[in-house]
């Protein structure tokens, strides 16, 4: 008699079901990525995606532009008073500018964008999946997935990064407050200092992992609103999960990005 256990049939099932979630992963991004290739291609859908950048960019300002004011406050009252032991505050300026711009900026903004854009993508198109637009739009002879998927793919990737330096140009505001707060610093002094301490090597793995957060965020959110289910309550459902995945996804991209510029920085030099 054999005596050997035997492998549980939900461990299969599970594992089944694990492969087929990463193939329709990797269906629904090369789907996304051949469409914005041929993005350019009549029918245009220039239209709708002029309407996803505002609605991104317009409806995301103020809360970037508050988040970024306090984050480089705080960061620089937190600052003062370890660098005034040393006789250092006159660092502050380019200790700021440079810890916004390689990762604070980034990561914060990319953060929030995908609590308020991926959310909000997530949950607009599981209702539409629910309400059967999409379906409709497919007998009606429109490309759904050019529609909806490639527009807000495309406008997430274009404005986050330009939240990002909006973001960015608000923290050194708010950096400037916080040293004017406990000392005095003209203007012109702190903006010369904080542009001078940053090299192009500051910016540019900045922006890329702008455009890769922009990017995860509006496929996420395309993801699981089209894969949400038919009950209204898999669209709370939907955003919710947008939000989730897409916020551990970008703090991977953060890390492999960082890793990767600082290899290429230790080969340059």
């Amino acid at each position: 008699m054999d005596n050997q256990p035997q492998a549980s049939p939900d461990i299969f099932s599970k594992t089944k079901a694990y492969f087929a979630q990463l193939a329709m992963v990797a269906r629904f991004i090369s789907k996304t990525f051949k469409e914005i290739f041929l993005f350019v291609k009549p029918p245009h859908e220039f239209d709708e995606l002029f309407k996803q950048c505002f609605k991104i960019g317009n409806k995301s300002l103020v809360l970037v532009a508050i988040t970024g004011f306090i984050m480089g406050l705080v960061l620089t009252i937190q600052s003062r008073p370890v660098l005034a032991e040393f006789g250092a505050t006159s660092w502050l300026p380019a200790m700021v500018s440079i810890s916004f711009i390689r990762e604070i900026g980034p990561v914060i903004t990319a953060l929030i964008c995908a609590g308020k854009i991926g959310s909000g993508i997530g949950a607009e198109v599981g209702s539409m999946k629910v309400t059967e637009q999409i379906e409709a739009m497919e007998v009606s002879a429109t490309n759904p997935f050019k529609f909806i998927v490639a527009t807000r793919v495309i406008a997430c990737s274009l404005m986050v990064p330009l939240l990002v330096l909006f973001s960015d140009a608000c923290g050194m505001l708010g950096s400037l407050t916080g040293i004017n707060i406990y000392g005095d610093m003209n203007m012109n002094l702190f903006f010369a200092q904080a542009i001078a301490s940053l090299e192009f090597a500051d910016f540019f793995p900045a922006m890329i992992k702008s455009v890769l957060f922009g990017f995860v965020i509006g496929v996420v959110g395309c993801y699981q609103g089209f894969n949400a289910g038919r009950g209204t309550e898999s669209v709370g459902t939907a955003a919710n999960s947008a939000v989730v995945i897409s916020s551990m996804i970008i703090f991977f991209v953060d890390l492999i990005v960082v890793q990767l510029s600082e290899v290429y920085n230790t080969l340059s030099n």
